[in-house]
């Protein structure tokens, strides 16, 4: 078996996945007042996003953009949600680092407040990159004629 520049695309969907677990289960722990364990899963969702982000430029400077094949009103939610994925996941690149820098300052309160921006925008680049993954490369591939 080997391993080709495609087979990145579906690893990026699971680290996307992977990430949104980490962010749910932290989001969990904070809210119970285990920090130890909110941090744990928070630098865990970091960590597997910087390999996404390692991955997905690899696989775009490689392979460009998929193809979308479907056609009619899905088309329409495909590209809707997609435009709304891109502009959240630019917010997030500037966004992210901030408030993991605030967290390792122990500036909490400050920390706090960007992450109840971060988090949520955060999950939702996190599922809707799955949802747009799914879309295009399984359900909806672009036909080759």
């Amino acid at each position: 078996m080997t391993f080709e520049i495609q087979d990145i695309n579906h690893v990026n969907a699971g680290l996307n996945a992977l990430s949104v677990v980490f962010l749910l289960l932290g989001y969990r722990f904070i809210r119970a007042g285990e920090r130890q364990k909110h941090k744990i899963c928070m630098l865990s969702a970091v960590a597997v996003s910087c390999l996404f982000l390692v991955g997905y430029v690899i696989y775009k400077a490689n392979s460009g953009f998929a193809k979308f094949g479907g056609e009619g009103p899905v088309r329409i939610f495909y590209f809707s949600l997609l435009a709304v994925h891109v502009v959240g996941a630019i917010s997030i690149i500037p966004l992210v680092p901030l408030t993991l820098f605030r967290a390792l300052q122990e500036r909490f309160d400050k920390h706090k407040a960007l992450a109840r921006w971060t988090w949520p925008i955060w999950v939702f680049v996190g599922v809707s990159g799955v949802v747009v993954y799914l879309m295009a490369v399984h359900l909806y591939p672009h036909a080759v004629v």
